[in-house]
């Protein structure tokens, strides 16, 4: 019988990659989401794990994870896995903050637990990249210093703590091979399409006056993220990635070459 596993929040770029890497391993998929919450513990009745992922700039992040603490307690499953960021308790970050509470929810949820840390996704930049002129725009210094790590690593390394034994209590930052920058980024996608990928830097009002869609409190959380990412950028470390894949992390060469190729370029 296949192992059923629940992920939730599936509908996101970080719940498909994680679904396509259980899928990958043979495991049944439960995706929920918005029409499963109103009976979240039928949904995840059965399931063996559970891999909660909140949507993104979630509001309440420890109520969501909690909600889902109890539903996973009510339908018996054992094991939970908590998608939560790279430094989360960091004070001048408030939506890391939110995850850093979750955190606590998740190791006293009497439930066997495995936390994941990643860094920022290589393909967070990747749309920009694929425009027909690229260019990266950042509202923090292009040199500062960051794990970005393959979102598909990122799904492969969850599929591993969600199927496999021994990562009961264990937190894991996954970052990626190498520290690299908004420049090393610009340069190396450069390399793959052929062309000059310049990077722009704007300013915090000029970012915040372009952010329409965003609420006051998502424009306050990201420019308090950007004006972190100015100060300290987001270094993580590579060795816990490289551990659960069995081998080195994608170097971002490698990442961006597959993204960007005309047979990858549909969006994710």
């Amino acid at each position: 019988m296949r192992t059923r596993v629940a992920v939730v929040g599936a509908s996101g770029k970080t719940g498909r990659a994680a679904a396509d890497a259980l899928l990958a391993r043979g495991a049944h998929v439960v995706p929920t989401g918005r029409a499963e919450w109103a009976d979240l513990a039928g949904a995840l009745a059965g399931c063996t794990a559970v891999y909660v992922v909140a949507p993104n700039l979630h509001p309440d992040e420890p109520s969501f994870v909690a909600s889902v603490l109890d539903a996973a307690r009510a339908a018996g499953v054992g094991r939970v896995v908590h998608h939560s960021v790279a430094s989360p308790y960091v004070p001048d970050m408030p939506h890391h903050v939110g995850k850093a509470v979750a955190e606590d929810l998740v190791r006293r949820s009497g439930l066997s637990w495995t936390l994941l840390q990643p860094c920022a996704y290589v393909q967070n930049m990747v749309p920009a990249l694929r425009m027909p002129e690229p260019v990266l725009d950042v509202a923090y210094d292009p040199a500062a210093r960051f794990g970005l790590v393959d979102l598909a690593d990122v799904g492969a390394a969850a599929a591993t703590v969600l199927l496999e034994d021994g990562h009961h209590g264990a937190t894991y930052e996954l970052g990626g091979p190498s520290l690299v920058t908004v420049d090393d980024v610009a340069a190396t996608a450069s390399t793959v399409l052929g062309v000059p990928v310049p990077v722009r830097r704007t300013t915090p009002a000029a970012w915040r006056a372009g952010a329409d869609g965003l609420d006051p409190r998502e424009a306050d959380w990201l420019a308090a993220m950007f004006a972190y990412y100015d100060d300290h950028g987001l270094p993580t470390g590579p060795r816990p990635l490289a551990s659960l894949l069995g081998r080195d992390a994608a170097p971002l060469l490698d990442t961006l070459a597959r993204e960007l190729t005309q047979e990858s370029s549909a969006p994710r």
